[in-house]
């Protein structure tokens, strides 16, 4: 088993249920993958995956197979890392996996100025809003808040440690509708409503004071949570309703007067969020090198 391509190969179009998103991910082709994905098959006397033209699924033995060889391609790769501390600068790949809210709130502050002073490193962001296995999804670290954080991992502050909810609507919605005074006034109101990809359909908290208020206010428009965040924004700026979301997120319309906040002493604060990776005695150094890097941040 001499071929350490070939079983890359068909770790990489395991995990990615597909040639060509292997082949994306990798930068090889699929055709390149199909033929090492068939030697391998061929030198073991046994099928690995189940090709259909909709879906390629790792077999039983594949999955075993898949199963023993993670943890090992994980400790060559950290072994082949260490040579990476011999450079003048840590080079090769960062794969981040991230919500929506992180990529437009947290990281434009930072990986400008981490790709400056590390232009040796490439960074792949992936943005999605729901929970993430990050071993299985080839990720290096992650960006969440506490509670949609996987168990087991060391997690480290980044970005601003306190931020809140905002509510805001147009001057043109609040001249015909009237200013709320109390959360309890949202009942009346037209809400522009979020969906988690669970299906779930979080209420509105509100606190002043030590005294929590939750609403489940109703409205004509469900965004999903993450990627419609920004259609609910452009419905709020066009006067369609209220729009409850980080106040990072609204805070440049209210700068420029398109939005207005709306029962902005009853915002609710929360606990930022946290850059967090597996727990493993060597890091590779491109993560590593953004483990400093957070860490010496001031925010």
């Amino acid at each position: 088993m001499d071929n350490l391509q070939d079983i890359g190969a068909f770790v990489a179009v395991a995990k990615h249920g597909g040639f060509r998103e292997a082949a994306r991910q990798t930068g090889g082709s699929p055709s390149q993958l199909s033929e090492a994905v068939r030697r391998l098959e061929a030198g073991l006397g046994v099928r690995l995956l189940n090709r259909t033209t909709r879906s390629v699924l790792a077999t039983d033995a594949g999955q075993r197979l898949l199963e023993q060889l993670e943890p090992a391609l994980g400790a060559v790769e950290s072994a082949l890392d260490v040579v990476n501390g011999f450079r003048d600068r840590p080079a090769g790949r960062l794969r981040l996996n991230v919500p929506l809210s992180a990529a437009k709130l947290i990281l434009p502050r930072i990986l400008p100025p981490f790709m400056a002073a590390y232009p040796e490193i490439c960074v792949e962001v992936t943005v999605e809003d729901s929970f993430v296995d990050l071993l299985r999804s080839g990720c290096d670290a992650g960006i969440r808040y506490e509670e949609r954080m996987e168990q087991d991992m060391v997690a480290i502050p980044i970005g601003p440690r306190r931020q809140r909810f905002g509510l805001a609507a147009s001057p043109a919605y609040l001249e015909q509708h009237g200013m709320p005074k109390r959360p309890q006034d949202l009942l009346r109101h037209i809400c522009l409503r979020g969906r988690f990809a669970s299906g779930a359909m979080p209420a509105w908290e509100f606190e002043q004071k030590g005294r929590k208020v939750v609403i489940e206010p109703s409205g004509p428009l469900i965004v999903s949570l993450g990627g419609g965040a920004e259609l609910a924004v452009d419905a709020a700026l066009a006067g369609s309703g209220l729009v409850y979301l980080f106040e990072d997120w609204l805070k440049p319309h209210f700068e420029r007067g398109a939005l207005m906040p709306v029962l902005e002493r009853w915002w609710p604060a929360f606990s930022g969020p946290s850059l967090y990776y597996p727990g493993r005695r060597y890091l590779p150094a491109p993560l590593r090198a953004l483990v400093d890097f957070v860490q010496d941040a001031r925010w």
